[in-house]
């Protein structure tokens, strides 16, 4: 089945979600989303608004000319809307999109249904035009509240799996609930999107022979598929955090804890931002590390490498390690001077 802009479907299944045969991680087009740079949302405004000044005068004319020059306009809108995350990878019926206007004037049962406000197709058309004037501002809405969702409420976890994730969403939800009866009247907060669901036997895409059951879920608006996606992925253990490196966004998969992106960090030709910032740790360990932690860190690592070449047994190895931990803590309570500390450890 062919997509449109406001038309499209696509099957979840376990952690993943399936774009016209390819798989992705849930989350991954959020995280794709969230890393947009302002200037495209800005540049679709500007280019929906040029649309929408010519289908006024159009609707007035109703000339073949005027159907023309503002389906010019709308294509101009389809060349970066077609480009974004999820859209790229869509069947999309580009045939119809790019020549909408004329195709709907040469129609002449069409076009005066149009024209018709008590017409179903005059309440289609409208429903076309306020989705893409107000295109731009939802994707603005799904970030600005993810983000500060992300901040706020999910950066401070100590744990990073689906059970933490839910946790701090409770909290989200009930802040913005609260919020919600003070600011608006007593409304309700809700996080709810139209779809229409159907379960059905699938080909696995990338794994021959392999039928799965799969959600096939269609949507009529992008944000609509963002948000089911993103609260997916937090049930399946993933989410979105911000580089601490780079700050662009990465999806952190289930089963794993780490603040850095894979990938290349600014400023470097291999290095990942990952690798990057290990280092960045490390170095800040050795700054501020105490006396006593210096010089245990220091046997430690002589005691290592005498293990490694077998001068050590691993019972001599857990033994002498644990006598170096007891040193330090003696150091650092007092008991032990810097100077004694280094002897006694140099004797181990």
């Amino acid at each position: 089945m062919t997509a449109a802009f406001d038309r499209f479907d696509l099957f979840f299944s376990g952690n993943h979600v399936y774009v016209n045969g390819k798989e992705f991680s849930l989350g991954q087009i959020s995280v794709e989303i969230l890393a947009l740079e302002n200037s495209v949302l800005t540049e679709i405004d500007r280019r929906v608004g040029a649309f929408l000044s010519a289908v006024w005068p159009f609707l007035q004319e109703k000339t073949d000319s005027a159907a023309v020059s503002a389906q010019e306009k709308l294509n101009a809108v389809w060349d970066l809307i077609f480009t974004l995350p999820l859209y790229r990878d869509l069947a999309m019926d580009t045939e119809t999109a790019y020549h909408l206007l004329p195709l709907m004037f040469s129609d002449k049962e069409k076009w005066e249904e149009v024209l018709d406000i008590d017409s179903e197709g005059h309440a289609m058309f409208e429903t076309f035009l306020n989705g893409l004037e107000y295109f731009g501002e939802s994707l603005r809405t799904f970030r600005g509240q993810i983000t500060e969702m992300l901040a706020m409420y999910f950066e401070p976890l100590k744990r990073r799996n689906s059970d933490a994730y839910a946790m701090a969403y409770m909290h989200y939800f009930d802040d913005m609930a609260t919020a919600g009866a003070l600011l608006f009247d007593g409304s309700d907060f809700g996080q709810s999107f139209p779809l229409e669901v159907k379960f059905v036997p699938m080909a696995h895409p990338t794994k021959k022979g392999k039928v799965i059951l799969a959600e096939k879920a269609e949507f009529g608006y992008l944000t609509h598929f963002l948000y089911t996606e993103f609260y997916r992925a937090l049930m399946a253990g993933n989410a979105p955090r911000r580089c601490h490196n780079c700050g662009r966004y990465f999806l952190l998969t289930a089963g794993y804890n780490t603040c850095y992106c894979n990938n290349i960090a600014p400023g470097e030709t291999e290095r990942t931002c990952r690798k990057v910032g290990a280092h960045k740790k490390e170095a800040q360990g050795r700054v501020t590390a105490t006396p006593a932690q210096k010089e245990y860190a220091k046997a430690y690592n002589r005691l290592k490498a005498k293990k490694q070449r077998g001068k050590i047994s691993v019972d001599e190895w857990n033994a002498t390690v644990a006598r170096a931990q007891d040193l330090k803590e003696q150091s650092e309570r007092g008991e032990l001077s810097d100077e004694e500390l280094q002897k006694q450890l140099a004797a181990l």
